[in-house]
């Protein structure tokens, strides 16, 4: 049996029974991490070693009869949640050789929960991208067609989960960097209510966009991942002192009654003909299970990428002042003074993406600019985020395409950033808003390629979006295709 096919869930039931045992399970993993991620590239660091002890201790505890939520489960993490000790570069030559000395608090509860690390996957530097091309490390190639890109920035988490490199991922997501990768290599992919899940130990992008979520193989996978990070933090000032459900009492094969609004601004031209049908298709399937089906505007939609491009790189660009040689990180060899030193390693250590998003947001910031530009578009942020209160009066949730198009060709856009950025078109307003979306397999396009469904909550209703995720995911089978990988 090809274990590494297998979800969380279905792994757990194995374990639990003493079928398989937690060692044989990483040594499968790390087996087809080493067949398979040559072609892929998924991974920046595998931690082998680490990941065998992990899973002794994992045999232990369950021989003892422990029964905790991952006990045993082989997962892999975005390579800028921290790990203690272990290297965590966020795709940038500046971060090359950090290793963190403490834990996330999202790994310390996955700890917790008995989950085994088996390493850090590749991403855009610093999270900015949508295809994983910016990474110093080299490119991440989709599964369904390595001359495509698996999107970003979380583009190693989503493609390991589709290859089947471990049992589901961690992402994270500013303007679409969960959803948009999880659509383009057919999987699913949560976004959670901004202060749902602690940031501590996620290295900034834009601390008022950022979200860690989880990455898997089904809706089933992501509720379990769910109920273990989630919760407030007293590290993290911005994690909400809400009450944490146990989602997965959401997983219910039933929206009857549920109201359904489809924002008319999220099918725009020169959307992909086949995304289109997809959703659309999806919309039809919801109302004959016996959803209400109504349209909704979100008419500051159009505003909602000009006003996130003003915000990130805003905050992006005082998250990366940190990064200046002197305390941890790249330091170039090729400087005369302190000045010069701070110059030469931010020229030599950060890529172009991140340089421009730097200036662009420094910029927005400079005296005389700050009021046209960064306070205008906290304006228009608000607005957006009354589109939504004003829809979810009419709906329960509101279902939308993930991405325009499915993947595109490494190469296609990179040299032209606002084609790029446009590929967040339909996430970016959620991260403004702070709601939660999932984007889940809706179909595949004419070339085979995957194409995501994203259903959009209100603020901390995660468990409306999981229960028509898993109603839409139980009615069909677009979750269960794999994509044909070459050997």
């Amino acid at each position: 049996m090809e274990l590494y096919k297998l979800t969380i869930h279905e792994l757990k039931e194995k374990l639990k029974r003493g079928e398989i045992s937690a060692k044989e399970l990483t040594l499968e993993f790390i087996k087809r991490i080493e067949r398979v991620d040559k072609d892929i590239h998924s991974f920046i660091t595998l931690t082998k070693d680490e990941s065998l002890k992990q899973a002794e201790n994992a045999d232990n505890k369950i021989k003892a009869g422990k029964d905790l939520p991952l006990l045993g489960i082989p997962l892999a993490i975005k390579d800028l949640i921290c790990i203690k000790g272990v290297r965590t570069t966020c795709g940038s030559k500046i971060l090359s050789n950090y290793v963190p000395p403490y834990d996330a608090t999202v790994i310390k509860k996955m700890r917790e929960g008995g989950a085994i690390f088996l390493g850090k996957l590749n991403m855009d530097e610093f999270a900015m991208g949508s295809s994983t091309e910016t990474s110093h490390f080299g490119v991440t190639r989709n599964p369904w067609n390595l001359d495509v890109i698996p999107g970003g920035s979380s583009g190693g988490s989503a493609a390991s989960v589709s290859a089947d490199e471990c049992a589901g991922s961690l992402g994270s997501d500013t303007g679409g960097s969960i959803r948009q990768p999880a659509s383009m290599c057919g999987i699913t992919g949560l976004k959670p209510t901004y202060g749902r899940v602690s940031r501590f130990g996620l290295v900034a992008f834009a601390s008022s966009l950022d979200q860690i979520g989880p990455m898997t193989k089904d809706v089933t996978d992501t509720a379990i991942l769910m109920n273990v990070i989630s919760g407030r933090d007293t590290l993290d000032s911005t994690s909400a002192d809400v009450p944490v459900p146990d989602f997965t009492k959401s997983l219910l094969n039933n929206v009857k009654g549920l109201k359904i609004g489809i924002p008319k601004e999220y099918f725009v031209e020169g959307m992909d003909g086949d995304v289109e049908k997809s959703v659309r298709d999806a919309v039809e399937l919801f109302k004959k299970l016996g959803a209400e089906i109504k349209e909704v505007s979100l008419p500051h939609t159009d505003y909602a990428v000009s006003a996130y491009y003003v915000i990130a790189p805003a905050e992006a660009s005082s998250n990366l002042a940190r990064y200046d040689g002197v305390k941890y990180g790249y330091r170039t060899d090729n400087s005369k003074n302190l000045l010069s030193m701070y110059k030469k390693t931010r020229e030599e250590g950060f890529g172009a993406e991140v340089k421009r998003r730097i200036m662009l947001g420094t910029y927005t910031l400079s005296s005389g600019y700050y009021d046209a530009y960064y306070l205008k578009a906290q304006k228009v942020r608000t607005l957006i985020k009354k589109d939504f209160d004003d829809a979810f009066k009419n709906c329960d949730i509101l279902i939308t395409p993930t991405a325009p198009t499915p993947a595109f060709k490494i190469g296609e856009k990179f040299d032209n950033p606002i084609q790029m950025y446009l590929s967040d078109i339909f996430t970016i307003s959620v991260n403004l808003a702070g709601v939660p979306a999932i984007s889940i397999p809706c179909g595949f396009s004419k070339d085979g390629l995957p194409i995501g469904l994203q259903i959009i909550g209100r603020h901390f209703d995660e468990e409306t979006i999981i229960r028509a995720a898993y109603t839409f995911e139980r009615n069909t089978d677009y979750h269960q295709k794999k994509p044909k990988i070459r050997k």
